[in-house]
């Protein structure tokens, strides 16, 4: 694979000098005497801009580009404090463990400087053993934790273990990476700084907040929102940079023998063939890849290149290591130092480096995929070029919406407004999380009606249920211990189902109901760090779903029924030929269905029923748009039904919405599971008239909407923006599919390549300017779906040298059971019936269990061409003596029993 072929643009940015001020006059002598010994003769001007504006006492965002000295802006004011001060506390809060354990390091030589009698500091966080949490409680002036532990330890805690002192005396918090605090996660931390605010104006201090952010489109409006204080925003740029350029690579199509494309090869295999370049150019470099799975793939595949022929062999597998969750501590810190020192010259990492943690001097970043935010593409190539020097930044470009979008429009990163971070602390369920947790950390009394809008309808609840009672004009906490630890400060509904695998018994992940029902119901194929697992239960009383690995060659959707209804319209706005509106709505959703897609092309391979329905229903926000008459009735029109009336195809509306809720992603900072959509009026869950299908007009008074809603209950702000954006959204939107390489529409722009591209596009800008519908419309009709070439035939492997071809081939892909299958002299296959060979009848019933035939099942289901209603069965080959074998049982009792 050539990697220049693959460049389809590139973009350069020549280097930028430094603006440097000097010292600001009234920076404390020992503080710049201190700046000096560092070599630091002036600082950048916005190092000198935010040190005097804090000064002044205001709150400050920062919004500088990555390695431009953020952390000195910060630290430079809350040290000038603590020096004048000693009696002054500073509260640091990170949003990971790793992050605050690297900017404790980071701190380290000003400690050395001033010694820890004049500045001492720690990192309190759940992994901080007792004796040193006294310590840091007691001396520390710099204290380095996460908005959990604020949550659970800092603010229940605030009257005893020496928390009364450092409330007393705290002068700033600082908020690093304030972007990553959005959606629930943000709008939790905005009622967490509720509360510190009351808890600190009970000991009669009121600290200033410093953040720093990444490139958004509204840090100020961001920061004001979470902390509930103004703020002051510092963005002139004055760190140098040396000359930056990106390259965009588009992996190239799969092509079948039928000569069309059935997708592309994957973003992994194309860094797994450009790391092994970077290694043999001795060009230090990142690598950022979506999950922990994809993190191990690409290391074993680069690391098998550099070990092949054309690199000779030469041992440079050992200059390049992974970094992800799941390594021990120990394990990742020598990793750092040893890319600090030059041993290693790359990781693969996930995002878990996007945050800034020092790994040295890295001259290129190579991001395995768009990492869906270009917050995050900044803040990942931003990793690259810190050392003044050039850097090179590649961009390879997945089968995705999102990638493809930037395909057609790359200016787009480089030019225009990033995302908007969205927070709604004003969510009554997040909202009465906390007003039970500040009710419980001191009695809420009128004051807290400015803070907590829904006081008044919360309280009268809370009597209720007897977890407050009414004293002398304040209402006290009175229900059980530690209401702050009965919630999560990631999520909102309280109703968490857990995915366990049933091989070892371990929780694979967790998460709310609705996203249960789309994602973990029982046949749905849901993929964690890059493995994949298939549901075999989920069981609605226990919330536990049970999973196993799953090897086959496809993922799943769900599909069934959503209905919308408006509660309440608060605002309606014209727009171009239709109406946009945002108001409060009722969701009744219901999984019923899921298709199964195949991976690369997306085709679909068939749907399936689930046994029963599963339904949620619940209030939120939502933002709607009136679909021209025009539009919905030439939709309607070409909708295909079946002969009980239950419309199965040709659904345009579908790819309307489809294309629209990825444009509206990209300007609202949100994953896919915040954020639903569902179109009123497309009769696409019910009877269908065929009658119907010739009119040019709805019925009188009907009219379709597309709607947007917050898949969260009360909803966190989303639908909110969407509602002033949807002017940009259909740019978007237009921008996406009509830039779509593909021919005639497919699961990047569209959503279904069965859809007709060229009729959601013109229903898109319809939205804006009437026209007629395209003379020809391809409609849906049945045919074939292609599959891919699987890498084996099943009736080959009955070959001796294709069996060992075969077990070689999965020992290579680093599948599980690869070696078990080695160990068998081959496979005979009659019928559907595959029959392997084992010479002990234990291991016979072993390979039998449940859990391991279906795991084998997959693996040839996955790498061959196996009929679908494959079996497997286990041939008891006997081998030596059995005298013998009792012999060695006896032998092996014997030492069980009385070894």
């Amino acid at each position: 694979m050539e990697i220049k072929d693959l460049i389809t643009y590139t973009k350069e940015y020549p280097a930028r000098e430094a603006i440097y001020s000097d010292f600001p006059e009234d920076m404390l002598p020992e503080l710049s005497a201190y700046l000096k010994k560092q070599g630091i003769s002036g600082l950048y001007c916005h190092q000198a801009e935010m040190f005097e504006k804090a000064q002044e006492g205001k709150n400050l965002v920062i919004t500088t580009s990555t390695a431009s000295g953020k952390t000195l802006s910060f630290l430079l004011p809350v040290l000038q404090e603590i020096l004048k001060d000693p009696l002054a506390r500073a509260v640091f809060i990170y949003p990971t463990k790793a992050l605050a354990a690297d900017q404790y390091r980071a701190i380290q030589p000003v400690i050395d400087y001033f010694g820890e009698n004049r500045i001492s500091a720690g990192v309190y966080d759940g992994d901080t053993p007792a004796s040193e949490r006294s310590r840091i409680r007691k001396n520390a002036n710099l204290i380095l934790t996460n908005p959990e532990m604020l949550n659970g330890a800092f603010l229940p805690n605030h009257s005893r273990y020496g928390f009364d002192f450092i409330f007393s005396n705290l002068k700033f918090v600082v908020i690093d990476e304030l972007h990553t605090y959005r959606g629930a996660f943000g709008s939790h931390l905005a009622n967490v700084f509720r509360r510190l605010g009351r808890i600190c104006r009970y000991y009669r201090s009121s600290p200033r907040f410093l953040c720093s952010s990444a490139t958004i489109a509204n840090p100020v409006e961001l920061a004001e929102e979470i902390c509930g204080q103004e703020f002051t925003r510092i963005s002139r740029d004055g760190s140098p940079a040396g000359p930056r350029r990106y390259v965009f690579l588009q992996p190239p199509a799969i092509k079948g023998k039928d000569g069309k494309n059935y997708g592309q090869v994957s973003s992994t295999e194309v860094a797994s063939h450009l790391i092994p370049q970077l290694v043999e150019a001795e060009r230090s470099f990142i690598a950022f890849t979506k999950s922990r799975r994809n993190v191990e793939v690409v290391l074993k595949e680069s690391s098998d290149i550099l070990e092949s022929e054309s690199f000779s062999g030469t041992g440079r597998k050992d200059k390049i290591s992974g970094y992800r969750g799941g390594y021990t501590p120990n394990e990742r810190k020598e990793i750092e130092n040893k890319m600090v020192s030059g041993a290693l010259t790359g990781l693969i990492s996930t995002n878990a480096l996007e945050l800034g943690i020092d790994i040295g001097k890295i001259e290129s970043t190579v991001l395995v995929g768009y990492p869906g935010t270009r917050a995050s593409f900044w803040q990942q190539t931003g990793r690259a070029g810190r050392n003044g020097k050039g850097c090179v930044n590649y961009l390879i470009l997945e089968n995705l919406p999102f990638d493809q979008y930037v395909a057609v429009n790359p200016d787009w990163l480089f030019t225009g407004e990033s995302e908007t971070a969205i927070v709604d602390k004003n969510n009554l369920l997040i909202e009465l999380a906390h007003i039970r947790a500040a009710a419980a950390e001191m009695p809420l009394t009128l004051d807290d009606i400015a803070l907590f809008p829904d006081l008044g309808e919360a309280i009268p609840v809370l009597l209720k249920v007897k977890e407050v009672d009414s004293r002398d004009g304040k209402f006290a906490w009175s229900g059980g211990a530690f209401p702050a630890g009965d919630f999560s400060l990631r999520n909102i509904d309280k109703a968490r189902y857990k995915l366990i695998n049933q091989e070892n018994g371990r929780e694979i992940t967790e998460m709310d109901e609705m996203q249960a029902f789309r994602e973990i119901h029982e046949g749905a194929v849901y993929m964690h760090d890059g493995v994949q697992y298939q549901v075999t239960s989920l069981d609605r009383e226990t919330r536990i779903a049970s999973a196993q690995p799953f090897f086959g060659n496809y993922y799943t959707m769900p599909g069934g029924e959503t209905e919308i209804s408006v509660i309440h319209s608060s605002r309606d706005t014209d727009y171009r030929r239709t109406r946009i509106s945002f108001g409060d709505v009722n969701v009744h959703t219901m999984v019923s269905i899921y298709r199964k897609l195949q991976f690369h092309n997306h085709q679909n391979l068939g749907f399936e029923q689930l046994p029963e329905p599963l339904s949620k229903d619940f209030d939120t926000e939502g933002a709607w748009v009136a679909i021209p008459d025009n539009v919905s009735a030439v939709y309607r029109r070409l909708l295909q039904v079946k002969e009980d009336g239950k419309i199965i195809r040709n659904n345009h509306f579908e790819g309307l919405a489809y294309a629209l809720k990825n444009a509206a992603m990209m300007v609202t900072m949100t994953e896919r599971e915040d954020i639903g959509t569902a179109v009123s009026c497309d009769m696409s869950g019910g009877e269908w008239d065929p009658a119907l299908w010739q009119e040019d007009s709805l019925p009188p008074g009907e009219e379709t909407a597309l709607f947007f809603y917050d898949q969260y209950e009360g909803g966190l702000g989303y639908a909110d923006k969407i509602a002033d954006f949807i002017p940009r959204i259909i740019d978007n939107a237009i921008t996406l599919v009509s830039g779509c390489p593909c021919e005639n529409g497919c699961a990047a722009c569209i959503g279904d390549h069965w859809l007709d591209k060229s009729l959601v596009l013109w229903g898109l800008k319809n939205l804006r300017e009437e026209s007629a519908p395209p003379e020809e419309i391809r409609l849906n009709r049945h045919r074939e779906i292609p599959s891919l070439q699987k890498p084996f035939l099943l009736k080959e492997l009955g070959e001796p040298e294709k069996w060992m071809e075969f077990c070689t081939y999965l020992k290579e892909k680093g599948d599980p059971f690869a070696s078990f299958l080695s160990m068998s002299p081959g496979a005979v296959l009659e019928g559907n019936t595959l029959s392997l060979s084992t010479v002990n009848r234990f291991y016979r019933d072993w390979i039998m269990e449940k859990n391991n035939y279906n795991s084998l099942l997959n693996i040839f289901r996955y790498y061959t061409q196996a009929p679908g209603d494959l079996k497997l069965e286990i041939r008891l080959t006997e081998k030596g003596d059995g005298e013998e074998r009792k012999q060695i049982q006896k032998k092996l009792e014997k030492g069980v029993f009385h070894g």
